[in-house]
This record gives structure tokens, sequence and C-alpha cells, in this order.
């Protein structure tokens, strides 16, 4: 919900006779400061979602501002304004291609305005819309931690948010975001919600827990998973050395829900992590949605246990192999050939293993109820082994 390009152009297109020129798809843009530039050094000093204003007195040619585009670009500045009628008359088409290939929003004011009482006036509103932002991700943060307690924030976000209306949290995360210092998260921060375009004000974003979180409310999930993709994309091209995942969580309606997507995209996110995708939707995860949503690991264990406790000691004693042909077997549906072909055995060695593990379990395996609970435990063995690999590396 940050102060963006499209709120300047609310007051600066009268006020200032303020014009947009180029990068269009940059409209949902969010500031982060305002600064007036004669020269590209201090571009190597923006953090991301700066606002560069210039009257372009170091700017003479062409060449020139080219150089200067190419340099907010790299450093994701938010847009560019020029302060045309005494250095520059006309923008260069080359600028206005550039711009609109690359999503900069390129602006301009006429000379008469007076660029000191402008951006006097565009920094006022980053800094209240600044602090507007961190009570809204306050009051978000209780709904997330404290969902019972509706006092401490719904009457805080109903004025910003369709408070009973539908929410869903996407979860962007990365290797060692936690580990970053303040500064360096900062900077992260301000990229990527350049790269999470057309999310004006039915959203919030900010970092929690070791994740940066997108609170979106009353907008569709396909848009949402839109969103992400486009952020991702962006996110490779312009930092490739940074591997970011997503993890959606479930649509859940009114603000008091929130920790429930919240919790599902936080899973999601850690499947994500563990099974080094970029993106995973809680929704699309089948049967792992209930496990990685259990708490008690000592639970999971022990269901792990007691449906492979007896093959694990058999195969202990006697190197059968029955633990690696009953994850097969339950794999392949039943089929003795798939599982021969699978594991380079015999088919008459595998009927003979299937017999022995059905006598030694107790269990025809012939049902869905039959299987289920080994099933299940070979879900949680998968996890547990995903986990143990991480802890190593």
């Amino acid at each position: 919900m940050s102060f963006t390009i499209e709120d300047m152009m609310l007051t600066a297109e009268n006020r200032y006779a303020m014009k947009f020129l180029a990068g269009q798809n940059g409209w949902a843009n969010s500031i982060s400061w305002v600064h007036l530039l004669e020269d590209t050094t201090i571009i190597q000093n923006f953090w991301g979602k700066e606002l560069a204003v210039t009257t372009g007195l170091g700017f003479p040619d062409k060449e020139d501002w080219m150089q200067l585009a190419i340099q907010l670009n790299r450093h994701h500045a938010s847009g560019l304004i020029i302060n045309v009628g005494q250095y520059i008359h006309e923008v260069p088409e080359e600028l206005k291609m550039y711009c609109d290939e690359n999503d900069l929003p390129l602006l301009t004011v006429p000379w008469e305005v007076h660029l000191s009482d402008m951006i006097k006036d565009f920094s006022i509103h980053v800094f209240l819309q600044d602090s507007t932002d961190e009570q809204i991700a306050s009051a978000l943060i209780a709904a997330i931690e404290s969902p019972d307690n509706q006092e401490a924030y719904r009457k805080e976000l109903l004025q910003y948010f369709d408070v009973d209306g539908s929410f869903q949290v996407l979860l962007l995360t990365c290797e060692g975001l936690d580990a970053m210092d303040t500064v360096e998260r900062r900077k992260l921060s301000y990229r990527i919600q350049m790269y999470l375009e057309d999310i004006t004000h039915n959203a919030s974003f900010f970092y929690y827990n070791s994740d940066f979180v997108l609170v979106a409310n009353a907008i569709t999930e396909e848009f949402l998973c839109q969103l992400a993709e486009g952020a991702l994309k962006r996110g490779k091209k312009r930092m490739p050395g940074l591997e970011l995942c997503v993890g959606i969580g479930s649509k859940c309606m009114d603000i008091s829900q929130l920790s429930v997507s919240y919790q599902r995209a936080k899973a999601a996110t850690y499947m994500a992590m563990r099974h080094k995708k970029q993106l995973v939707k809680f929704d699309e995860c089948g049967l792992y949605r209930l496990l990685y949503m259990v708490k008690d690991e000592g639970i999971l264990n022990e269901i792990e246990t007691e449906c492979l406790k007896e093959l694990e000691e058999y195969d202990y004693k006697h190197n059968a192999g029955y633990v690696e042909t009953l994850q097969s077997y339950l794999k392949h549906n039943g089929s003795i050939q798939a599982v021969a072909a699978e594991l380079y055995t015999h088919r008459n060695t595998v009927l003979y293993r299937i017999g022995n593990i059905k006598k030694i379990l107790n269990n025809e395996l012939k049902t869905p109820d039959e299987r289920l609970p080994y099933q299940i435990a070979f879900y949680i063995r998968n996890m547990q082994e995903e986990k143990t690999l991480d802890k190593a590396t």
C-alpha cells in the first residue's frame, strides 16, 4: 500500500502539469524516496524504488539520457521525472522506447514548476505512507499471531481493507534471508516490491518471521499466481544470483481467518524450498497439505515407526529389501510387473517378497483402507529424509 506513481499522478497531473510519456506498465511502482540528480553518480547508492528528478543539465546528449535510464533500471528505480523547457526541450524517442520496454515510468513537468516544492510534497507523501504501512503491517501480524483477539487488528484494518472479504497470503523467501542484516534485507525488499506489478491498494507487503509477506485482499487467485510468476521471472532476470521461492496459501474469507492462509503459505514455502521449486500452491499439494500442517512431529514419527518397524527389523536381519519393495508396490498400485521393472527384479521374486510382506504385516494390502497407513508412512519418511538432507547441507 505504498505511495505509488499512480498516487503521485492523481495530484501532480494538475498541480504540477505532469505528463506521463512512457513506461505505463510501471504505473503501480511504489516510491521509497525522491532524489534530484544531474549525473549518475548517486544512483550507485540507490536501494530501490527511488524516484529520480532531473532538469537535464548533466545530460546534454541522447547517449547520456540512455545511460541514465539504464542505470536507473539496473538499480531498481521507480521512475524518472524530467523538468523540460530549459536544458531539454524534446525527450528522445529512444529514451521513451527503452522506458516502455523496461516498464520504467517516464514523466515530465514544465520548467516553471518549482522542483524543490514538488520534491518536498512527494517526500511528505512517502513519509506519511511509510508510517501508515508500518501500522497496517503491525495489525496484520496481530491478525496472524492472535486471530481470536480481533480488537487488536480489525478496527485498525477496516479503513484499508474489506475485512469481511477474501484474503490470501503469498510468501517469498530465499536461502539466507533471515541471516541478512537489516540494510541488505531492506534493499532486497524494495527490489522485490518493484517486481510485484499491478498490486496497488488492496495488498500489503512486509517482512515477518523469515519471509517477505504479501497479504492480498479481494483479488482473484489467478491474478495472484500471475503476479507471483511475473515477479519470479523479473527477479531471475535482474538478480540472477538469487533464487526466490514462493508459497501461496489458501484463500480465506474474513480477516479473522488470515492466520489460516498464512500458515498454509508457510507450509507451501517450506515445500518449495525443500523441493527446489520456485512456486508451490498449498491447495495443490495433496496429502502433504495435511502432513506439513502437523506441528507435533512426534506423532508423524510414531505413525512411520508403527507401520514400518517390523519390515525394517526383518530387512536388518535378512537384508531382504522388503521396505523398498513395499514402497514400490504401493507406488504402482499393486502392479507386480511395474515393481519388477523399477527394482530390476524378476517377477516371481517380487511375488515372493510381497507374499512375505503381507504375512509380516498381517495385512493383505488389497483395499485402500489397508494400504493407506503405509502410504502415509512413506510420505512421512520422504519428508524426514528431506529435512535430514537439508541439515547436512
